[in-house]
């Protein structure tokens, strides 16, 4: 397994690629998702995580055939905590 590569916050992702291309704002897509605009914004400033049950809200809300689908989302949450979780402890060792 390459360390070197570190899996993007999926809350990047949101903020750089799907609000932009859907022209929303923080507001407007926490309002589609179901949830607060602090609860929207800590996930897309890297200050809370995906849970499973925001990535069935992602799906909901994008559907599955425009990469919604939660499994997705759960994974890369899951692939960016492993690798900061090896980095901490490499640092430890």
């Amino acid at each position: 397994m390459n360390t070197q590569h570190h899996p993007p916050h999926p809350g990047s992702i949101l903020r750089e690629d799907i609000l932009p291309a859907l022209g929303l704002s923080v507001t407007g897509a926490a309002r589609r998702l179901g949830v607060s605009r602090v609860t929207l914004s800590r996930l897309i400033n890297e200050q809370a995580g995906i849970s499973p049950e925001m990535a069935l809200k992602i799906e909901r809300w994008l559907g599955v055939e425009n990469g919604g689908r939660a499994e997705l989302w759960a994974g890369m949450q899951l692939d960016h905590d492993m690798w900061k979780a090896r980095q901490r402890d490499h640092c430890a060792a």
